[in-house]
């Protein structure tokens, strides 16, 4: 990744994948001014186990296609919070629980935050 243009294109592939397995409360937090860890965070919320898993696996599968491959991934054995690491962006998929006790929107308040409910659009 690296360049503005080409991580607004991964982050409109993620959440498009997040979308096509009905994830819900998806929001992209934009936190590159904010810290140095990544660019974004992009977060939802999932309503299962499986559903998890199957927004995961869309995610990774589909950007491996493009030749992107995830530099670290945790939680995908308890699947309460998956965190798939992609350096620019990380990406948090919560259960609704997880969700709430951590509340990433609150702990990144300063941040520009979009909410997405349809298909997102590069800009």
């Amino acid at each position: 990744m690296g360049n503005k243009k080409e991580t607004k294109k991964i982050i409109a592939i993620i959440t498009n994948c997040m979308l096509e397995k009905k994830a819900r409360e998806i929001k992209i937090i934009n936190v590159e001014k904010l810290t140095a860890l990544t660019d974004a965070f992009i977060v939802c919320t999932s309503d299962s186990d499986p559903q998890t898993r199957a927004i995961s696996n869309n995610i990774k599968n589909t950007l491996a296609e493009h030749g992107i491959k995830a530099w670290h991934t945790e939680g995908y054995q308890h699947l309460k919070w998956v965190l798939i690491d992609y350096v620019d962006i990380v990406i948090n998929i919560f259960n609704g629980e997880s969700r709430k006790y951590y509340d990433i929107e609150r702990l990144w308040a300063d941040a520009k935050i979009e909410s997405i409910k349809e298909s997102f659009e590069e800009k």
